[in-house]
């Protein structure tokens, strides 16, 4: 298997900027995406495997492949709120590495967590690692993830997260929540910023 061939090929698709490919002997073990916000990362996913199997008769696990989506209106921010930059998600075998990447006020804020590759676990990791984001931005307060779901409401799926933080003032809980428009990755992230936006204030 040539992986330069295979990396140049799926750069090719649409909405895809770059990839990286991890391969031992003829298996792929990872593939890392970045790519536009245009289409949902599930989709781009599927676009990647389709075209691995159609064109070098590659079969690559979902679960291997990862994609962090960048467009200019997630990195242009004209008010105090983070934007995010990117939510990476790094299969470990039985277990995957969730990165989450803010941007506020030109500096870089990054959240990792850790834990079962399980479908169920998904958002809760996508979650805890927003937190350690903003704990990053906010410093001196605790922040946990007490609960993060998409409830039935209506006809649209809406992610709502709980969050508790202590500081100064002692325990508090905060609700926010952000509709999913086929991104719940994102969705995730939007719905604890939602939370904890009041709390992220001007750098000094």
């Amino acid at each position: 298997m040539d992986v330069r061939e295979l990396e140049e090929t799926l750069a090719r698709l649409p909405s895809i900027n770059a990839v990286r490919v991890a391969a031992e002997g003829n298996a792929v073990r990872e593939v890392h995406v970045l790519a536009a916000p245009d289409k949902a990362a599930k989709q781009v996913v599927r676009d990647v495997q389709t075209l691995a199997l159609a064109r070098f008769g590659i079969n690559i696990d979902r679960r291997a492949v990862s994609v962090v989506q960048i467009g200019p209106e997630q990195i242009h921010s004209d008010d105090d709120r983070p934007a995010i930059m990117g939510v990476h998600e790094i299969p470990e075998g039985s277990r995957t590495t969730v990165v989450v990447t803010l941007l506020w006020h030109g500096e870089e804020y990054v959240g990792t967590a850790t834990g079962p590759a399980a479908p169920s676990a998904r958002l809760r990791l996508i979650g805890e690692a927003a937190l350690r984001a903003v704990e990053n931005i906010i410093g001196g307060e605790a922040l946990a993830l007490d609960a993060i779901g998409a409830p039935g409401i209506g006809m649209r799926k809406v992610i709502v997260a709980v969050v508790v933080s202590t500081g100064s003032q002692g325990e508090d809980v905060v609700v926010g929540s952000a509709l999913s428009n086929g991104d719940d990755s994102e969705a995730a992230v939007r719905s604890v910023l939602d939370a904890l936006n009041r709390r992220i204030g001007r750098p000094d």
